[in-house]
């Protein structure tokens, strides 16, 4: 089916099931989506699309609703909302050639993962020779020794600003296009309920009963597993942004103390990620596959398993960084962490952007409902 085509069935779709529920308004109370359909009458492309990138895919509405599937209404609001996630990814990405990697997302990032791989381990062998690869290196410096500083910088620090720039693109124009303005963007209330709907996961608390994951009972492990894996990655941020410093500012090369701060930090974060991905994978395989949409779930699985491995390769040559394993470990890791951030403007690590923002909307849009109803 032609992209356009596609994405207008979902939309008109989106907007049918909108209207059936707002004249039901059973879940009014589940989570955000439901608050901010009583705002509307109509449902316009640009209002699904919203309503859509505020929908954390708990699935209490699906499982509550009395018009899901079999019912001839078919209500299925969270596999709506993944469709129209996965489109809107695409649909603000940019450029737009690349835009497609959203549609295969799965074979794209496994053959990148490979290709980058492939390539890291082909350079330090052309490059440094099988000597340097396979040979022990220890010290102040010993990964330098394998990969030299400038070719282990330089395509990180180009990869980061290729991605900021596609996220910004994407996010300015998911922002424009939901008739918000810039100064709502930059609200600094709406922004602090926003940071503490996201960061907490609200939603997916579900005022303390949890979400409705992997099946219909009510559980907290998707909410927990998700934890570990944002948190665990921002340690992991920390772990590379506190080596930076200590490189750069004083002068201290890598590899560090086990008991240093970058080790502890990367630790403690590659095995929260490792925690939390394995959790997440086992939900996935055990959800009930009706409230999801095939090409979003496959999407999670490959933005999953890439961090699953980044936390892995990087654990392992953790371990084993004193022996001769450390030149291959080491220019696997920086491989995968390579494909990591090269997929991730292309892959599920879209929905933070569109999320957040998402959220900033509403809480714009809640504190405007509030006040106007103070007034009258």
């Amino acid at each position: 089916m032609p992209a356009v085509e596609l994405e207008v069935n979902l939309t008109n779709e989106a907007a049918r099931q909108m209207v059936i529920c707002n004249a039901c308004r059973y879940c009014e109370g589940f989570c955000a989506v439901f608050p901010a359909m009583e705002l509307r009458r109509t449902f316009t492309a640009r209002d699904v699309t919203y309503l859509s990138n505020l929908c954390f895919d708990c699935r209490a509405c699906y499982y509550a609703c009395q018009y899901a599937p079999p019912h001839e209404f078919a209500i299925n609001v969270p596999k709506i909302f993944s469709g129209l996630r996965s489109e809107t990814y695409r649909q603000y990405s940019w450029p737009g050639i690349l835009s497609n990697l959203f549609r295969r997302n799965g074979l794209a990032v496994a053959l990148i993962a490979a290709i980058c791989v492939a390539l890291s381990l082909a350079l330090v062998l052309a490059l440094q020779g099988p000597g340097v690869l396979f040979s022990p290196h220890v010290g102040e410096g010993a990964f330098y020794r394998v990969v030299p500083y400038l070719a282990m910088v330089l395509p990180a620090v180009i990869i980061s600003i290729y991605g900021a720039i596609v996220f910004g693109i994407g996010t300015v124009r998911f922002w424009r296009d939901t008739h918000s303005t810039f100064g709502e963007l930059v609200d600094f209330s709406a922004f602090v309920k926003a940071t503490q709907d996201a960061f907490g996961l609200r939603y997916l608390a579900n005022g303390g009963y949890g979400c409705n994951y992997p099946n219909s009972a009510f559980s907290q492990s998707r909410r927990w597993f998700h934890h570990l894996v944002f948190y665990g990655f921002l340690l992991d941020l920390a772990s590379t942004t506190v080596a930076a410093i200590y490189d750069h500012f004083l002068h201290w090369e890598a590899p560090y103390d086990l008991l240093s701060l970058p080790v502890v930090l990367g630790t403690v974060g590659g095995v929260m990620l490792l925690i939390g991905t394995t959790g997440l994978l086992y939900l996935k395989w055990q959800s009930d596959r009706e409230p999801t949409e095939s090409s979003m779930a496959k999407m999670d699985v490959a933005f999953l398993v890439m961090l699953f491995l980044t936390s892995l390769t990087g654990l392992l040559l953790l371990t084993l960084r004193d022996t001769a394993a450390m030149g291959a470990l080491l220019t696997v890791h920086l491989g995968v962490v390579a494909a990591l951030f090269l997929t991730m403007p292309y892959g599920k690590f879209a929905h933070l952007f569109y999320r957040y923002a998402a959220l900033i909307r509403n809480s714009v849009e809640q504190a405007r409902a509030e006040a106007a109803g103070a007034h009258h």
